[in-house]
């Protein structure tokens, strides 16, 4: 490696393990503080309006390959996964609650995941976190795909903005490696601002197809 890449590479992983903790921890608290009046409205909308918790947790993968549990407002019923097709589709999903449409438009039942930023488990930046069986086990991830996850997930990527729920999973893979091997603060603020733009366009908010080239039965709450 030369020297020129040996101080890039150091210097991604100083921006990693500490500037970008930081902004992740002081935005996320703040953004908890300001949010807060909309989390607590969702949470009561969300009980009055269907049986269950208003929080929906999953298991999925993090940093290291290693499983943590994400926090979402739930915007299906109750053991949807155990119904229909398991795979989240559109509005038309007769799974979804009437609540869950609204927060899954408006992007709101992912502000839980604030919490993880501040736990540590996620990153306002990065590739979004796979479940544990979908799109594959992570046993069957090459060499190559499993460097995604050298950096913590996040609630928005690179993947997200170039098409958020419309890229099938190989390609997506594919841009991750790309963020880990190329992350920035002007990348991550790039990032951001795009996604600021989809959430209030409501852009690429669908699955159009296929997410991964050989799909399998289940996955809810994606």
């Amino acid at each position: 490696m030369t020297a020129e890449k040996q101080h890039k590479s150091g210097s991604r992983r100083f921006y990693n393990r500490v500037v970008k903790r930081l902004f992740d921890m002081v935005i996320s608290a703040l953004a908890l503080i300001v949010l807060s009046p909309v989390m607590l409205v969702s949470a009561i909308l969300i009980r009055l309006t269907s049986p269950g918790p208003a929080i929906f947790r999953q298991t999925r993968i993090g940093r290291g390959a290693k499983e943590y549990t994400i926090y979402k407002f739930r915007t299906m019923r109750v053991n949807s996964e155990h119904t229909g097709s398991g795979v989240y589709s559109d509005d038309s999903d007769p799974r979804m609650t009437g609540i869950g449409k609204i927060l899954r438009k408006t992007s709101i039942d992912e502000l839980p995941q604030l919490v993880n930023i501040l736990k540590g488990d996620m990153s306002l930046i990065g590739p979004r976190p796979p479940l544990t069986y979908h799109p594959w086990p992570i046993e069957e991830y090459t060499e190559e795909q499993l460097r995604m996850f050298e950096v913590r997930p996040g609630i928005t990527g690179w993947a997200q903005v170039h098409g958020r729920k419309d890229v099938e999973w190989h390609q997506r893979i594919r841009m991750n490696v790309w963020y880990v091997e190329n992350v920035s603060f002007l990348l991550d603020l790039k990032i951001f601002l795009v996604t600021i733009g989809k959430v209030f366009t409501n852009a690429d908010n669908e699955n159009k197809g296929a997410t991964v080239a050989e799909e399998r039965d289940e996955e809810v709450e994606a």
